[in-house]
């Protein structure tokens, strides 16, 4: 089972890039993030003659997330992050697919910071931490998907001694992101290569993706119930050189039925 993780920077302006990408690559499950479009403007219909069924939680212009599945429906339970009814942003949708829950998270970016954006990614964060426990404690196969907007490790950006203060790699960031691996969860892509320097994202400018400067910031957190089912992984790089493509690369894990 193939399950993948994408952030595709602008849905409606790059279904072309989305649904080549689905077609060579095939997988079954798919996290979507950065959709930029309310709920009415999701192109369900056309997701679906690719063969993908879908369930999404949009917004106007900024962030969104949606989940799709080859060939059936994923199964919604969860929409919003809980434990602030007051947060508008579309940030987290969570579906039970072929008998694993995935939730699908678009973590704040938090610049500049320190600031009002930072704070806000650090209670996002806590709040991950709060349900992600809940999550462990069902004892399920869950994996958790997205674009966390962090650097775990020095390994994880181009040049470290650049971004110490950028809010994806300022301190408190990692160490939020650690204790989530801490609780019990298992970072599938540095699991199965712990030295390997690999990057999931590169910015638009100063000709980032040519000099191979980038970033690891979209990671696929594993339950122990699925942990032990991981294959293999890898980055589809070649789809951030496509034109008009989103500025993220397709990331995906295999698992063990």
């Amino acid at each position: 089972m193939k399950i993948a993780s994408y952030n595709v920077n602008g849905i409606n302006g790059r279904i072309d890039i989305l649904l080549r990408w689905l077609e060579e690559s095939s997988p079954d499950v798919v996290c979507l993030q950065e959709l930029k479009a309310p709920d009415d403007k999701f192109p369900a219909r056309v997701l679906e003659r690719a063969g993908y069924g879908a369930i999404w939680h949009g917004q106007k212009s900024w962030n969104g997330v949606a989940i799709l599945a080859r060939g059936t429906e994923p199964v919604q339970t969860r929409r919003g992050l809980p434990g602030d009814p007051d947060d508008s942003h579309s940030r987290y949708v969570e579906a039970a697919v072929s008998g694993i829950l995935v939730g699908c998270l678009y973590l704040p970016n938090g610049n500049p910071a320190p600031g009002p954006k930072f704070d806000y990614k650090l209670r996002w964060f806590n709040r991950l931490h709060a349900y992600a426990r809940e999550l462990l404690a069902l004892d399920i196969p869950v994996a958790l998907v997205g674009d966390y907007n962090v650097m775990p490790a020095d390994l994880d950006v181009y040049a470290p001694e650049r971004w110490r203060d950028d809010a994806l790699f300022r301190p408190e960031v990692r160490d939020a992101y650690r204790t989530l691996l801490d609780q019990g969860w298992t970072d599938a892509i540095r699991h199965l290569d712990p030295d390997a320097r690999i990057y999931t994202f590169w910015k638009y400018l100063r000709n980032a993706f040519a000099r191979d400067a980038g970033l690891r910031i979209d990671h696929f957190l594993l339950a122990p119930k699925i942990s032990s089912r991981l294959v293999s992984a890898g980055v589809d790089r070649h789809v951030r050189g496509w034109a008009h493509a989103s500025d993220h690369a397709p990331v995906w894990i295999e698992i063990s039925k």
